[in-house]
């Protein structure tokens, strides 16, 4: 049987190294990316700072009281993503099935690749090499024969590691896996897990399938496949898009509906650019509020008209605003969601998006 060779790359705390590259008296320092003002939160942490408890999505407040040296550097999305690019023209040059996840990921096919290299490892090593020598960064990267088992192999030897799984060591090595590690397994589905006597991915093995669907729906399958080594996701090189959105955290608690409210106004009218440039058509808008104490709920209205202009938004979202809970806001959000028929042929390549 002949298997798939798939590489995951994932550049190491890829922002952050990106400012240490382009300015050496940070080397040696914890630093983290973000906006370090009262609701500024964590884009990602250099491995000094992860020492002290600092990841990403941690508020900034909360970074520097863990590490009181933390030097917080302002995004500067415009230069990752012209790293970012850097590194994707790498990849092409191996294989054009790639498929990227954000700026700093990508999974790839090398089953033919380019260069017609046998062996995907050595493919992996020559790609991490051409990244450090075109940009000074490190990357990581996993080899497999799928996507699952090379997404957890990049991540096993941080930083600058390199990890393969063969086909005939993929079972030994699942089940030393953590449920935590596994794809779509977050804390809260561990932690159901874990009330299931299930720590280890040999204990995943031994639940069976109507169990985990009971529990967990459709993903239930997909953990019941990945705990056998089965994933045939392909590489997806391009994708429809099903929605568009935007949100905003605010510098002070909203109280009033009055506030609230006036704040949806620009907030439309980003969307409806976003929407403009992604050629979007949905019927469906959702209004997403994240509270003081960090709840977060969402609220959908969905009519037979498509939804693309200021005038189709505010009203809706005045209304769902109105049927929300009445407490301080912190955040809001707007999506147009429910793709029309007639958009769903248009595709867009991952490189508009994530590169």
């Amino acid at each position: 049987m002949q298997h798939r060779k798939i590489i995951h790359i994932d550049m190491d705390a890829f922002f952050v190294s990106v400012e240490e590259h382009d300015d050496p008296q940070l080397q040696g320092h914890p630093v983290a990316v973000g906006y370090d003002g009262p609701r500024g939160v964590v884009a990602t942490a250099n491995y000094e700072a992860r020492k002290y408890g600092v990841h990403s999505a941690l508020p900034v407040a909360t970074a520097h009281r863990l590490c009181p040296g933390l030097i917080v550097k302002e995004g500067r999305f415009s230069r990752y993503k012209e790293v970012s690019q850097q590194v994707h023209a790498i990849l092409h040059e191996y294989t054009d099935i790639i498929e990227p996840l954000s700026l700093d990921e990508a999974y790839l096919d090398v089953t033919a690749n380019k260069k017609g290299i046998p062996l995907a490892v050595d493919i992996a090593r020559e790609i991490k090499e051409r990244i450090k020598s075109t940009t000074g960064l490190t990357a990581s990267a996993g080899v497999s024969y799928c996507k699952f088992l090379a997404k957890v192999a990049s991540d096993f030897r941080k930083p600058d590691g390199l990890c393969t799984v063969h086909p005939d060591r993929a079972i030994a090595f699942i089940d030393k896996l953590q449920v935590g590690q596994f794809w779509g397994v977050g804390g809260k589905t561990a932690g159901r897990m874990h009330e299931m006597g299930v720590f280890t991915g040999r204990q995943l093995r031994d639940v069976s399938l109507a169990r985990l669907t009971r529990e967990f729906g459709k993903t239930g399958r997909l953990f019941y496949d990945f705990a056998r080594g089965i994933d045939n996701r392909p590489v997806v090189t391009e994708f429809v898009r099903k929605s568009v959105g935007c949100e905003r955290t605010f510098p002070t608690d909203l109280t009033t509906f009055e506030d609230m409210a006036a704040e949806l106004v620009p907030l439309a009218e980003e969307l409806v650019q976003r929407l403009k440039k992604h050629r979007f058509c949905g019927r469906s808008l959702v209004l997403k509020i994240k509270y003081s104490d960090f709840r977060l709920t969402t609220h959908t209205f969905t009519g037979p008209a498509v939804i693309t202009t200021v005038e189709d938004i505010l009203p809706l979202a005045r209304t769902l605003l109105a049927e929300a809970e009445t407490a301080p806001v912190r955040l809001l959000g707007l999506t147009v969601t429910g793709r029309t028929d007639g958009a769903e042929g248009h595709k867009d390549p991952q490189l508009t998006i994530d590169w």
